[in-house]
């Protein structure tokens, strides 16, 4: 006999099974529904926290709040000490007129005409910067490079407040690229003065003033360094040697002739030149170039004085030892091995102050004046330091054999 309770746990097995995956099924469709809830909320607010929003706001409220920096730093000082004494400096030349008659084929001339001729009108060919350096009674002074003012027929000078005036030409000097302007001293209210540029180091801030592109951007100042106190450079149109000052504060043209001045407003340097390119092409930054002050009062002193710098001459060309090979300086210099240094005589002209005093061809000089000849530019900076009648020791070898004379130095 079957017992009818016997099916009973079966049952009541089956049932609870259905329970818990009704359960597990209903909590994986309630956690999916939480997902799906928590992602719609999250792309909600993303959406609410980037849309932008309606209306304005018309009340503005932004303002300006009082300037912090100092506008008044060791910069700005110096700055403003100098600014006034710059000027730009407009070289104006002659208009050239052809006389021909331009018809389809050219112009034409006859037996007796000239191509071309001036018709006595004045243009701007260039201009420039410069420095006011000196006022005595009703004229003021101005040095400006040589290349600024070269082949000029009249020129012009713009002041700081911009007022514009005809300037005379003092004198030039190509072997420094210098000039010196005369003005009338009426309208010049500030003086530049010149420091020691003997005392300049590499590292320290300096500043460049002048006209870039034209006396549309007259007295326009960048920020530099020292980057290095002597360079020896062609400076001169006439391609001599010379020692400058390099400098990363920004030159472009129209600077030539203004001053680079330290952070006390003095002129170390008066801005010549820089590098824009090398023998490649390649671009290069932050290279201009200046001539020392010292060497600027050496010369504009001069021209002052006599319309023309004045020099000493020993009446020879020379070459530096460096650029001799090592096997001539032993077969026809006849150096000792020791001797690395120096300016090798290339030529002595006759009658000359190195003539008289036993100099010739080959001779290497390695000393002049107690100091120790390093390069073709020392050379020179040590003659030109001296003054015409003055007698200047040389140490030099002759053969193999080192001598000592002393030459008076003639102009």
């Amino acid at each position: 006999m079957r017992n009818e309770n016997q099916g009973t746990p079966r049952r009541t097995n089956r049932f609870w099974v259905k329970v818990a995956g009704v359960g597990l099924i209903a909590g994986l469709i309630g956690g999916g529904i939480a997902i799906g809830i928590g992602g719609a909320i999250q792309h909600h607010e993303a959406v609410v926290s980037t849309r932008v929003p309606s209306g304005s706001n018309r009340a503005g409220g932004t303002k300006v709040n009082k300037n912090k920096a100092d506008l008044n730093g060791e910069a700005t000082r110096a700055y403003n000490s100098v600014q006034g004494a710059v000027v730009s400096v407009i070289n104006k030349q002659n208009v050239q007129q052809d006389n021909g008659i331009l018809g389809m084929f050219g112009p034409t001339q006859g037996d007796n005409s000239s191509s071309s001729s001036s018709n006595g009108k004045l243009e701007t060919a260039s201009e420039g910067s410069g420095v006011i350096y000196k006022k005595s009674g009703n004229a003021a002074y101005i040095v400006t490079n040589n290349h600024v003012v070269k082949g000029s027929s009249a020129l012009q000078v713009i002041m700081s407040n911009g007022r514009k005036v005809d300037a005379q030409l003092v004198g030039t000097d190509a072997a420094t690229d210098l000039a010196v302007l005369k003005i009338n001293s009426a309208n010049v209210t500030t003086v530049a003065g010149f420091g020691n540029s003997n005392s300049i180091t590499a590292g320290q801030d300096v500043l460049a003033i002048g006209s870039p592109m034209g006396s549309e951007y007259a007295n326009t100042v960048t920020k530099g360094i020292v980057s290095a106190k002597n360079r020896t450079l062609k400076a001169g149109t006439d391609g001599t040697l010379t020692s400058v000052i390099q400098t990363d504060a920004a030159i472009n043209s129209g600077n030539s002739g203004g001053p680079l001045i330290n952070m006390a407003g003095q002129v170390i340097g008066i801005n010549s030149m820089k590098l824009s390119s090398d023998n490649q092409g390649s671009s290069i930054e932050g290279m201009g170039f200046a001539i020392p002050s010292n060497e600027v009062t050496r010369v504009i002193n001069q021209i002052v004085k006599h319309g023309r710098v004045i020099r000493p001459r020993l009446g020879i060309l020379y070459t530096d030892l460096a650029n001799i090979s090592a096997k001539q300086r032993q077969s026809v210099l006849k150096l000792p091995k020791n001797v690395n240094q120096g300016s090798v005589i290339m030529d002595v002209k006759p009658g000359s102050a190195a003539q008289k005093a036993g100099l010739k061809k080959y001779d290497v000089i390695t000393k002049m004046a107690g100091q120790q000849i390093h390069g073709l530019a020392q050379l020179r900076d040590i003659l030109y330091a001296h003054k015409i009648g003055q007698r200047i020791s040389i140490t030099y070898y002759q053969g193999g054999h080192v001598h000592q004379t002393t030459v008076k130095l003639v102009p």
